[in-house]
């Protein structure tokens, strides 16, 4: 259930109205908006009555009750309004948003070694890319596969960032390691394999960095949403959503099924900050150029795109991994689309 204030509301009058929501055993959040605040009313509110509430306080407009299971996610939580997760990055604050230019992130599979994850962090900065992502642990299908490098590989996602300047986005896969991978992640993921994990989503909830979190290969939009409310409700209100495709009956083509009609549907659900996938939502790096083009067109906030020195040799995911070079070419073909639907960033001023 929500209660939207009146413009111009005393600050004072919506924190006497959070004291008697606590008072009946409610749990308060305040959402300040650009024009209004609105409190969101967490708890059993099954038996309260709008009309009651309604004349609570004079400055109250109007109460909603908000009928969908995932509360604090749904786009009516925030009346209709975007939210924004801004992230610090040694460059600078970046913001993810409607209303924002679109992030890209971009970066390997997996750390290997030193030399690589920061001539690619180099690399992709220069193309234009805010953030770094690349994997210490990975979730492997396969017992034998390569599994990341694990805790030594921080420390090269570290020496990347502090060389680079870029942000890092880097997966957790168990609640043990949810401390030391946000010593050094900007933005910590909780990928498709571990979306249902609702011990590591409750963690990386009650941790105060940014979570980015992948759709499971076979669920729902419903399930996503829930995963993420999860971490919303553990106190995190700083949650990303990455579409990296669908596991469906054909795989002879493209390893996954890219999601982008998940754009415009969670527009109408959900105020949190949309990413998509295109390299896992393909496994091929020749069609990861058409389907980010059509992720901006359709309206996606950031895209996570893999890039690898050479691909041919990477421990894991080369055939979905651009060179640095084609990652260039790709980045001014997608400033084409991004300048033409306004989401593109403006070119940093250059110091004479």
């Amino acid at each position: 259930m929500i209660v939207v204030m009146r413009v111009g509301s005393p600050e004072a009058e919506v924190d006497r109205l959070c004291e008697d929501f606590e008072a009946w055993g409610l749990t308060p959040e305040r959402i300040v908006g650009k024009h209004k605040v609105v409190i969101g009313l967490v708890g059993d509110t099954a038996d309260l009555d709008e009309q009651q509430l309604q004349e609570c306080s004079e400055w109250i407009e109007t109460v909603l009750r908000v009928e969908r299971p995932y509360k604090r996610a749904s786009r009516e939580y925030r009346h209709g309004e975007a939210s924004e997760v801004w992230v610090s990055t040694p460059n600078g604050k970046v913001a993810f948003g409607e209303h924002h230019p679109v992030v890209v992130v971009a970066g390997p599979c997996s750390v290997e070694n030193e030399e690589m994850i920061i001539a690619t962090a180099h690399a992709v900065k220069a193309s234009g890319a805010k953030f770094l992502r690349g994997g210490a642990y990975k979730p492997r299908t396969s017992p034998y596969a390569f599994q990341g490098h694990g805790e030594s590989a921080l420390g090269l996602l570290a020496a990347a960032r502090e060389a680079s300047g870029l942000g890092i986005i880097t997966e957790v896969m168990d609640t043990a390691d949810v401390e030391k991978v946000a010593e050094v992640a900007d933005v910590l993921q909780v990928g498709a394999r571990n979306m249902q994990n609702f011990a590591l989503l409750k963690k990386v909830g009650a941790q105060d960095k940014p979570v980015l979190i992948k759709r499971g290969m076979s669920s729902t939009i419903d399930e996503w949403l829930m995963a993420a409310e999860y971490i919303l409700a553990a106190g995190n209100p700083n949650v990303i959503l990455c579409e990296r495709g669908l596991r469906t009956f054909d795989r002879s083509y493209t390893r996954n099924t890219l999601d982008i009609a998940v754009v415009p549907v969670l527009r109408s659900l959900t105020h949190l900050p949309i990413m998509l996938d295109p390299s896992h939502g393909t496994g091929r790096w020749e069609y990861v150029p058409a389907m980010a083009k059509a992720c901006i067109a359709a309206g996606t906030d950031s895209l996570m795109i893999e890039v690898h020195p050479n691909p041919a040799k990477a421990l894991s995911d080369g055939p979905q991994s651009l060179t640095p070079e084609r990652f260039e070419q790709l980045m001014t073909e997608l400033a084409v689309i991004g300048k033409a639907v306004e989401r593109w960033p403006l070119p940093e001023p250059v110091l004479v």
